[in-house]
């Protein structure tokens, strides 16, 4: 099965996306293309590291993922070391982007399988206007029809890292960011289930967002375990901690983006008060 997604910054408006698989078509006759997203904010590679990293497992194994944001490739530029059209292979799949911090983004802690440079491709300048469709997809659409990695890409010993906001553990505290504000204007952050319970699953615990103004004390299993309009907050399906308004969207209000104020990057704190902790017995008196 000949599987290949698409993750750019390029929007529906223009006629790129339709160039970019057109180019796949032509290369790749029997291709199955599945769009990620195409809105990805200009030149955004941990939006774009984030998409991917919440889908890509749910692919078969041998999916090859091209991620055309910031896919320019630098020379030198400014003295910096560059970027390069790159491979990633990751637990069986294939990632192909521009190696512009993209990979570390995705990454984070986890290592590779293994990282290559595309060859030949830097010498045609020809080839730099269109870079995601004439670097990009070419490549991918030799992996989707069986060629080896190693027969147009050379071993690389490292890629480009990239600042990404991680939660942090303090004493009986989790300091973590809001990430991502999907469609619904849901706010997920980068506290996950696994960091969370390493307090305890029955451990009383507060949630403070927007400068503590806002707080829940609980975790739903669902969104409709609160009424519509109320705030919630749950494990989504990728294990990450997610604050929302049941049913927001559909009201005045927008969901929980716009009635709290919240935008990517703010803090969330979590505040756990284990039994015998100080603030548990503040609260006797």
């Amino acid at each position: 099965m000949q599987i290949i997604t698409l993750t750019t910054d390029m929007g529906v408006r223009d006629h790129y996306v339709a160039a970019i698989k057109g180019a796949i078509f032509r290369l790749t006759p029997n291709a199955r293309i599945v769009d990620v997203s195409h809105t990805v904010k200009p030149f955004d590679i941990a939006e774009a590291a984030y998409y991917i990293a919440s889908c890509f497992e749910d692919f078969p194994e041998g999916t090859v993922h091209v991620v055309g944001v910031d896919s320019e490739p630098m020379i030198n530029f400014s003295g910096s070391e560059g970027s390069f059209p790159s491979v990633l292979v990751y637990k069986g799949h294939y990632f192909v982007s521009n190696d512009n911090g993209f990979f570390g983004a995705f990454l984070q802690d986890e290592q590779p399988d293994a990282f290559y440079r595309i060859d030949d491709v830097l010498s045609r300048q020809d080839l730099f206007k269109f870079p995601t469709k004439n670097m990009l997809v070419p490549a991918a659409c030799r992996l989707l029809n069986g060629e080896a990695v190693d027969s147009f890409a050379s071993v690389f010993p490292s890629y480009k890292k990239a600042f990404a906001l991680t939660a942090v553990i303090e004493t009986n505290l989790i300091k973590g960011n809001v990430i991502h504000i999907d469609n619904y204007g849901n706010l997920i952050t980068n506290v996950n289930q696994t960091l969370f319970e390493r307090f305890g699953k029955d451990t009383p615990f507060t949630i403070y967002y927007r400068n503590r103004d806002y707080h829940i004390d609980e975790i739903s299993p669902t969104y409709n375990a609160v009424p519509s309009g109320e705030k919630v907050a749950l494990f989504n399906s990728n294990g990450q901690l997610e604050i929302a308004i049941n049913r927001g969207a559909n009201l005045s209000n927008g969901g929980a983006e716009k009635l709290f104020g919240v935008r990517i990057g703010d803090i969330i704190r979590i505040e756990f008060t284990p039994r015998g902790s100080r603030n548990t017995l503040e609260s006797l008196f």
